[in-house]
């Protein structure tokens, strides 16, 4: 049986793919989650984690938001730590700006979760077009779920009702087509 190791940068990145990978991935695939304390917790102890890990037939997916950072540049130094611990093709992603981009970029998913009425409206909006682009993504949730939404208790509200294909985030997409192709589904 195969596993798919998780190494998630906070809770809320948990809970989105708790919401959202067992409606796509096949019952026979085991999936563990690390949580880690934030980037710093996750990169200082990534390639610790990454060695310890014995259980044959496992494929890993490093997951961590972009924050103010250069995507590229994430991407390689996370990289790099997989490598330094011995595990070769492991999947990298980063959430363009924060995992929030991952919500904006499915208002109906917000507005069905969380119970907003008015959201799904505002997806055409130039602002919710592309939210991999937006500079603060969690602040603006936060400002349309009028100052209610809180990372965990919304992730894993939202999650079960994201679209797995019409999600506005190119950074989600990639990261569904990521797993996808893992584990060959």
């Amino acid at each position: 049986m195969k596993t798919i190791v998780f190494f998630l940068e906070e809770p809320s990145a948990k809970e989105m793919l708790v919401g959202v990978l067992p409606r796509f991935l096949p019952e026979n695939i085991q999936i563990r989650y690390f949580v880690f304390q934030g980037k710093q917790d996750l990169e200082k102890n990534l390639k610790r984690k990454l060695r310890g890990w014995r259980m044959p037939d496992s494929v890993f997916v490093v997951m961590r938001d972009q924050d103010s950072g250069d995507c590229k540049a994430i991407k390689t130094k996370l990289a790099d730590l997989c490598r330094e611990a011995g595990r070769e093709g492991v999947l990298v992603r980063v959430a363009c700006r924060e995992l929030e981009s991952f919500y904006l970029g499915d208002l109906a998913a917000v507005e069905q979760g969380l119970g907003f009425k008015g959201l799904k409206e505002q997806q055409q909006g130039k602002k919710f077009r592309n939210p991999d682009t937006l500079g603060n993504p969690a602040e603006e949730l936060f400002r349309l779920t009028r100052n209610t939404y809180d990372k965990v208790v919304g992730s894993r509200a939202i999650a079960p009702y994201l679209s797995l294909e019409a999600n506005c985030s190119k950074s989600f997409r990639v990261l569904l087509s990521g797993i996808k192709n893992l584990v060959k589904v």
